[in-house]
């Protein structure tokens, strides 16, 4: 029994474990914490529902087409809004996330509307095989192995390609970055591109277990944010590691005490790691002496 709540609790993290990368590469970039994330991945999982049945192209199709919408989606919300931001304050940034996230809701509302769709997956949640004496769905281990596979080609694009280390050398001093040459505005929209493709990822792993609408990325963004707070924002590995232990904890939260608070978990995680460490479980403490 335990061992099965724990396996899911690992499925479940995987999907928040990529919503808290999709932060984080903003977040070490530009210092912006993006609220709009969720909304962002969930417009690209309606444009792949949209091709899907209203145009008839086959899954593996209409994925690169969703991927390629969602790296666009993310530079162009950086270039038409973040970007025209005249020397922004941090709540000022936060509080402009917050409104492209409201405006890409209503987006959705507009659209489609409030009316729960599924959407068509090759693989489904009640797909299922055994493993000694446990149950496991194809999607948890869908969801499990993609994730890992985005994780190592993150950790491989910062570390050894060129643009990887140009948005490090952006994260660390963008005024010294652009002296160096390294075009910083491409690199901040690159950054929002490829965080709206992680997020998309995310979504269209978590819209088969459960359904489609508006609200879908909700809760998701909230634990995924929670798991890259406890992780630490400045570290990719750390946003890894919260994701798994925040899916992990909450669904033996939900198990053994309360499936009513089951969701409050992640908020109680949040300000406990804020109490005892603040820049998180694996990322470093900067003071600034002035």
């Amino acid at each position: 029994m335990l061992w099965q709540i724990v396996i899911g609790g690992i499925a479940v993290g995987s999907a928040y474990a990529l919503i808290a990368l999709a932060m984080v590469i903003i977040y070490k970039t530009s210092e912006v914490l993006n609220f709009a994330q969720g909304d962002m991945a969930c417009l690209s999982t309606y444009v792949t529902f949209m091709l899907l049945h209203g145009y008839g192209f086959p899954f593996w199709v209409s994925l690169p087409l969703t991927l390629l919408f969602a790296f666009v989606l993310g530079a162009c919300c950086e270039f038409l809004f973040l970007r025209r931001a005249k020397d922004p304050t941090v709540l000022g940034l936060i509080i402009m996330t917050l409104s492209l996230e409201m405006i890409l809701f209503g987006l959705l509302s507009w659209k489609w509307g409030s009316d729960q769709r599924e959407l068509p997956f090759p693989i489904t949640s009640y797909d299922t095989f055994t493993i000694g004496s446990f149950y496991v769905s194809r999607l948890e281990v869908l969801t499990f192995v993609v994730a890992l596979v985005m994780m190592a080609l993150l950790f491989l694009f910062f570390r050894y390609t060129k643009t990887g280390i140009a948005i490090k050398a952006t994260q660390l001093n963008r005024d010294s970055a652009r002296l160096m040459g390294i075009r910083t505005n491409r690199i901040l929209m690159g950054t929002w591109g490829l965080s709206s493709v992680v997020g998309a990822v995310a979504a269209l792993l978590i819209a088969p277990a459960s359904t489609l609408d508006p609200y879908m990325m909700w809760d998701p963004l909230l634990k995924g944010f929670s798991s890259a707070v406890l992780g630490g924002m400045t570290s990719l590995p750390g946003a890894a590691a919260g994701g798994y232990i925040v899916g992990i904890v909450e669904n033996l939260f939900g198990t053994y005490v309360s499936i009513e608070f089951k969701s409050a978990v992640a908020f109680a995680i949040i300000v406990l790691i804020l109490c005892i460490k603040p820049s998180g479980l694996l990322a470093r403490h900067y003071v600034k002496k002035v």
